[in-house]
């Protein structure tokens, strides 16, 4: 029998990271309560939400976008650099800054510029960190990520911005018991699918900020150009890249957008590219397509039943490209420079 490669240390790393991310993700849920009140008050008296990132934070951001909208709440995300560089009035609105290390030289360079103001708060995975210090924060449990590629802080962040959508009326139990029972679902008919693609494009509608946290980790650990459209932006003209060699990954879940990303899935197929579900719909499987099966969910409860599926996806599709992956050689953990 052959030997099996070394697990490479980066990826023990992040092994170490995720065996502990529910747990932390649920302490977390259960800490916040006081200070996600606290952000709720002022998402109730300005009706607007600003959400600040950047990396793994800003998919977080773009995850949730949608579902303080849902609530009625003006949500937008965009990248913590583009607000330095082009910015949207923060007057009338809450400011939510996201930062797992609370260290980002986005962070630090946005507070010395504004100050911020009285509606800006933190969500962070450090306690001590310059984030923490410059606004009220929800912190989460568990210190700051020291593996490489986002996995735990996504979770945990999540499970932040779950107790501030509690504290806005929304129910949690589904969204807690995908992080008290997760789903084990088999990823190697999806990893088989991928085998031999050059590349990965991810795809969602409702979902999407999931599957851009997808794309990013696949680009970090594979060192491989893997980037996601938002389902319509994927449809309007870069359809013509896909092929045998472009996998597809789209997720769907049971919501009003699932027929739209079901029918992005039958075009893809059409063009021989492989193609992958994470499927939280309910609905048929699509002919030619691989189905990773969740149970039917929408909102949280999706997001956190298919995003450690996802995880394990993107460290195997890694591990089967690269040496060492989870081990970086242009970038470092916390990005302190622009």
């Amino acid at each position: 029998m052959a030997n099996q490669k070394p697990r490479p240390a980066g990826l023990v790393a992040i092994d170490r990271e995720m065996a502990r991310q529910h747990g932390d993700a649920l302490a977390s849920f259960a800490e916040a309560a006081a200070m996600a009140a606290r952000i709720a008050a002022s998402l109730d008296k300005t009706g607007r939400l600003l959400l600040l990132g950047m990396g793994g934070s800003h998919a977080v951001n773009r995850a949730v976008e949608p579902l303080y909208r849902a609530l009625g709440i003006d949500a937008i995300a965009i990248p913590l650099s583009e607000q330095l560089g082009e910015p949207l009035t923060i007057g009338g609105r809450t400011v939510l800054m996201t930062s797992q290390s609370g260290e980002s030289a986005e962070v630090v360079r946005w507070f010395t510029e504004t100050g911020g103001h009285a509606e800006t708060f933190g969500l962070t995975l450090e306690a001590g960190s310059f984030l923490a210090r410059a606004a009220p924060s929800l912190v989460g449990v568990g210190g700051t990520e020291l593996a490489f590629a986002a996995t735990r802080s996504l979770t945990v962040t999540l499970a932040l911005h779950l107790a501030i959508l509690a504290a806005l009326g929304e129910h949690p139990s589904g969204a807690l018991v995908a992080l008290q029972a997760p789903e084990i679902v088999d990823i190697g008919a999806a990893l088989n699918a991928l085998g031999e693609v050059d590349t990965v494009v991810t795809s969602g509608r409702r979902l999407q900020g999931v599957a851009e946290a997808l794309a990013l980790g696949l680009t970090e650990l594979s060192r491989r150009p893997c980037f996601s459209l938002e389902g319509g932006q994927l449809r309007h003209g870069p359809m013509e890249m896909l092929g045998p060699k472009i996998g597809v990954v789209l997720f769907r879940g049971k919501d009003p957008t699932a027929d739209l990303v079901t029918a992005m899935a039958v075009s893809a197929v059409e063009t021989g590219a492989p193609v992958v579900i994470f499927d939280s719909s309910g609905e048929a499987p699509v002919a030619g397509a691989t189905t990773l099966t969740f149970g039917a969910a929408t909102g949280m409860a999706a997001i956190f039943a298919m995003l450690p599926t996802a995880q394990r996806l993107m460290i195997a599709f890694a591990d089967a490209r690269v040496d060492n992956a989870g081990t970086p050689v242009r970038s470092t953990k916390i990005t302190r420079s622009e």
